[in-house]
């Protein structure tokens, strides 16, 4: 019997704070690795900062073609430059231009 109660007084004393100790553990891992932890949390943020930083090039790409269709407009185009661009990108001449060739070694402007 003496065996037994020793056994009984060890049990008593150790597994009540091993398990707290494990639990304790548990919800500590889980503050740090788990899915709602502080690594998780860092990672939120790195998303947050790409998502911030997409948002900002749409926002510059949204502004740069509102002002290229802004500078369509019927009040704001300029016929004289829209016609000179048409022929130099099209490579065609009016039959009463007059074309002067140039060397490719001098610069146009």
């Amino acid at each position: 019997m003496q065996i037994g109660r020793f056994f009984r007084r060890v049990v008593r004393a150790v597994v009540p704070p091993l398990a707290f100790l494990s639990i304790s553990g548990y919800f500590g891992w889980n503050a740090t690795q788990g899915d709602h932890g502080m690594q998780a949390y860092q990672q939120q943020l790195g998303l947050l900062e790409q998502a911030k930083q997409a948002r900002t090039d749409a926002l510059a790409e949204q502004n740069a073609w509102k002002r290229r269709v802004n500078g369509l407009r019927e009040n704001t185009l300029d016929t004289d430059i829209l016609d000179e661009r048409a022929r130099a990108m099209l490579n065609m001449a009016n039959r009463n231009d007059v074309v002067i060739p140039y060397d490719r070694r001098d610069p146009l402007f």
